[in-house]
Order: C-alpha cells, then structure tokens, then sequence
C-alpha cells in the first residue's frame, strides 16, 4: 500500500479495533440525500413514499454489488490470481457505470412488480442520483484517489481552492489534478440545471429527465476520464470514455426518437398512477384512428 502525503486521515472514527472510513460516510450521505429526495418527489408525482424505501433497499446492494462486478471483470487477472480479494470492498475498486447498471435492472424489475411507471420514476430519482455521485466523489479526495495526473502546486494555487484541497492533492511529494473536484463541480451544476427545468412542469416529457442526466453525466464524464491515471481499459480505449460516449449519444438519440417518431408520452408532471391510464386510452385511441386511415 502506497504512502501517501495529506491534510486528512481517511478514517473518522476509531473505536478499539473498529474503524469508520470518511469514504463510507460520504457515500452513505449521498444515499440518504438522494433518498429522501426521492421521497419527496415521489409524493408530488402520486408515488407512495414508501415504494422509494423499499426500492432503496434492493437497488442500493444490488448498485454495490454491480460496481464491484464491474470493476472486478476488467480487472479479472488480478483477481484471479487471488479471488477471494473480490470481496475486499475496502481495498477499493468500484465502478459507477457497473452501480448504474446494477441499480437499474433492479428498479426495472421492482417497478414492474409494483406497477409504477418505469420512465415516472426514472425521471423522479436521476437528478438525485447525480446528486449523489457529486457527493460521493469527495469520498475519492479523502482516499487520494481518482485523480489526474501530475501538476505543478502553482497550477492549483491558480485555480483558487482552498489549502486544505491543495494539501491533499499532495501524493508522495508530487501534486495531481483534482479530478474528483471537477466531476464534483460539473454534476452538482447538472442537478441544479435539471431539478430548475424539470421544476417547470413544461419543459420535459416523461423519460426526459433522466436521459438528460445520462446526456450531461456521458459528456462531463468523458472528458474527465482522460485526464484520470486509474482507467479501466478494454485495449487501447478508457472503458469508461467508451460508455460515456455511448450514454451521450444514446440518450441525446433516444429523446429526438421519441419526439418525433412516438406518439406524445405523457408530460413528467402527470401526477399519479390514474393519468397514466387515461393517457393510455387516449394513446390506443389514436393507433386505431391511424389504422382506421391506412
């Protein structure tokens, strides 16, 4: 294990042999937020608030659970030489695409099971989840990790921040980029920018906001990672530029299908689980007019 030069001790709390690491509680703050969030907007939109509870507790192993499978398969030699380091969770290794991914079959499954729109709640908990990462990526300073590479102290004193980011970008004597700092900045800035726009109840159709946070998170994300030093890499490509690539394109492609080619889906602010219905009578009205004229 590497030794490292900073301002802060990763671990909070000592209690006898129990150790509480500052990264377990940033990430679990960012949970909460993003949870109680979600509740919130939950209410609003017809969702009982506690469907977000329950959600939470399949969806946040299972996010675990698929960040970890995800970083473990692009680095399967590693562990296969020593698999039961898989399950070393504290020595680091989880990937945000594999959480995202993970998470979301789950939710897809639940909200199946439960009947609620699956674009509904999508839109209800993406701004969150954002939310959440830009919160999560404080627990990377604190660990010294998911930096970029090296600069000179000049260079981050020119960028105004505080000392105490300054001291910990300090790594065995040589200074990095903050890169958690930027990704950080550049989430909560799409938060704000889509909790504003979705507020207004007209500016987006259901499903819209969370293919906006796809399409924001994809292009921060792309440029960010190459700056990184740690990237998980298939060949000659950053893993992680590839899918931010393809979330941008994606979801910037599915919205202007959508718009164009589907019949109107029902406005993010429909409230409630009964709208929904009437829309889909409305919708299947409209098909049998349409084969009515062919």
């Amino acid at each position: 294990m590497r030794q490292v030069i900073g301002s802060i001790d990763p671990i909070a709390i000592r209690l006898g042999p129990l150790e509480i690491a500052w990264y377990g509680i940033i990430i679990v703050i960012g949970m909460f937020l993003a949870v109680w969030l979600s509740m919130r907007e939950a209410n609003k939109r017809g969702i009982d608030e506690d469907f977000i509870v329950d959600l939470a507790f399949w969806i946040i192993p299972a996010g675990i659970i698929g960040a970890r499978l995800y970083y473990v398969l692009f680095e399967l030699p590693t562990y296969l030489a020593n698999p039961i380091r898989i399950f070393y969770f504290w020595e680091g290794g989880l990937a945000i695409y594999g959480g995202l991914i993970g998470g979301g079959l789950v939710l897809y499954w639940y909200s199946k099971k439960r009947q609620v729109p699956v674009w509904l709640l999508l839109d209800i908990i993406g701004p969150h989840v954002l939310l959440a990462q830009a919160i999560g990526r404080w627990g990377n300073f604190v660990n010294q990790e998911a930096h970029g590479g090296e600069v000179t102290r000049q260079f981050l004193e020119g960028l105004r921040l505080p000392q105490f980011i300054i001291e910990q970008m300090n790594i065995n004597g040589t200074y990095y980029h903050p890169t958690f700092l930027y990704e950080s900045i550049w989430n909560l800035i799409g938060v704000i920018l889509l909790m504003t726009l979705r507020a207004k109840n007209t500016f987006f159709r259901r499903g819209e906001v969370f293919l906006s946070y796809l399409a924001w998170y994809g292009l921060g994300r792309f440029f960010i990672e190459g700056m990184r030093t740690d990237s998980l890499y298939l060949g000659n490509f950053r893993v992680s530029q590839l899918l931010s690539l393809v979330l941008l394109v994606g979801s910037i492609g599915l919205i202007i299908y959508r718009r164009l080619y589907v019949y109107p889906t029902p406005p993010y602010y429909t409230e409630g689980i009964e709208p929904d219905r009437k829309f889909e009578e409305k919708r299947k009205r409209y098909e049998s007019k349409q084969k009515q004229n062919q």
